[in-house]
């Protein structure tokens, strides 16, 4: 299979209209393992959200909150904290770029490997990286004394931590992550936590402690975990002061009524949450089962992808 002449790879995930085009095969035909979306589809209450709002012709015809009052209020009655410590975007990348721009980041650690988009961010945004190698022997864990050294060692004012991480994912310890926020905190180091996946466990999110700390944002996306990435809706959590800076570097209207109103209702509906949890489970319990007969081995993971290890003795002909 030749890609067509003259169209490039995509940079990013769950680009199946572009790899279609480039191998001239239906995007139907794809099994998209690039993006790791909720296979579950999105609720249905999110449908009827939508259906609602398109027979409301205000919504095309106002302009959509400023304030976005009502999205901010049903992701606090989410995260259990107040829509003041709220920062919403369209998308982790423009509020990672806010909180770069706000803070004046100067030199970023970032743990590897990583999610690409991480490293983009940063030198886009002027921002120095210092590569910190995570250990596959040890899981991938964040080891709070070694990452300080680091930060000390290359000068960093800032370290962006993924839990879980990716594309590793593990999920950290929750006294390890607080160790190391404390600790950073006593050398005024920013934590910039990704928290993209941590609805598949949410009771090791440290949302909630980003409010106590400082020194610590914590971003979470709707998109991934309701499998709703077209809306292109994320936040994030901090103090007032920081969340007041990043909104000085966030657009007016970065969300659209009709995302407004479905990441609303997605948020709302626990039944939907708690069976995608179950459902990931059986599903990533199964898949490693499954890749364990082929001997392929599979890092632990809390989010619902898994990374493989290879052997070199492997058989490429599995199927």
């Amino acid at each position: 299979m030749s890609a067509a002449p003259g169209i490039l790879p995509p940079v990013h995930g769950g680009q199946l209209r572009h790899i279609a085009a480039r191998y001239g095969i239906p995007a139907e035909r794809f099994l998209d393992f690039s993006a790791n979306i909720n296979p579950a589809g999105p609720p249905s209450s999110v449908l009827t959200a939508i259906r609602r709002a398109l027979g409301e012709p205000s919504t095309l015809a106002m302009y959509p909150d400023v304030e976005l009052v009502e999205l901010k209020q049903a992701i606090a009655e989410y995260t259990r904290l107040q829509p003041t410590n709220i920062a919403v975007a369209n998308g982790f990348i423009p509020l990672l770029e806010a909180a770069l721009r706000s803070l004046n980041i100067k030199r970023c650690l970032l743990p590897v490997p990583s999610f690409s988009e991480y490293r983009n961010a940063l030198e886009n945004a002027d921002v120095s990286v210092t590569p910190y190698h995570l250990s596959d022997k040890e899981g991938f864990r964040y080891v709070p004394d070694a990452i300080l050294e680091s930060i000390r060692k290359h000068s960093c004012d800032a370290i962006l931590l993924a839990n879980p991480q990716n594309p590793s994912g593990a999920i950290c310890n929750r006294d390890d992550m607080q160790q190391l926020i404390e600790m950073t905190a006593q050398d005024s180091i920013t934590v910039l936590l990704d928290e993209a996946f941590i609805d598949y466990s949410p009771a090791r999110s440290l949302t909630q402690r980003s409010i106590e700390e400082g020194n610590v944002i914590v971003f979470r996306s709707v998109t991934k975990f309701f499998a709703i990435p077209g809306l292109r809706v994320a936040y994030a959590v901090s103090k007032l002061p920081t969340i007041h800076a990043m909104n000085r570097f966030i657009a007016q209207w970065p969300i659209t009524s009709f995302s407004s109103d479905a990441v609303s209702a997605a948020l709302r509906d626990k039944d939907y949450a708690e069976e995608s949890r179950q459902s990931n489970d059986r599903r990533r319990l199964w898949l490693e089962q499954e890749f364990a007969r082929l001997k392929i081995a599979a890092y632990p993971s809390g989010a619902n992808f898994l990374l493989l290890r290879f052997s070199a003795e492997l058989d490429v002909n599995l199927v």
